[in-house]
């Protein structure tokens, strides 16, 4: 993954980039928390985006299931439908990522243009 975490953008700045990338010809997928039960490490209305390369920026986690993410929304960008993806605590799949915070997320990710 060649990511890299920068100092979390603000969320309108993370839209405005998506539209950025989408100009510049870049596939995009979009990765919205939609949302949170008990200790949730990001809000509603948090946004990643993330292109064909895997290259992102935003957060929809904190950084704890990031990972997971952004490769889910490579697939979302190469098959077009979009995905609901369910991180928690009682999840295997959310301790094998890392969210182990106690709480659990929704996350919707689309294709972007």
């Amino acid at each position: 993954m060649s990511g890299v975490l920068n100092p979390r953008p603000a969320e309108s700045d993370v839209l405005a980039l998506a539209e950025d990338w989408v100009s510049q010809g870049r596939s995009v997928a979009l990765a919205t928390v939609i949302e949170t039960w008990g200790s949730a490490p990001r809000p509603v209305g948090s946004h990643l985006i993330v292109d064909a390369n895997g290259r992102f920026e935003g957060s929809v986690s904190g950084g704890c299931v990031e990972g997971a993410v952004v490769q889910e929304a490579i697939d979302v960008i190469g098959v077009g439908a979009p995905r609901m993806l369910d991180f928690g605590v009682a999840d295997e799949t959310a301790w094998r990522v890392g969210l182990s915070c106690g709480g659990r997320i929704r996350i919707y990710v689309e294709k972007v243009g």
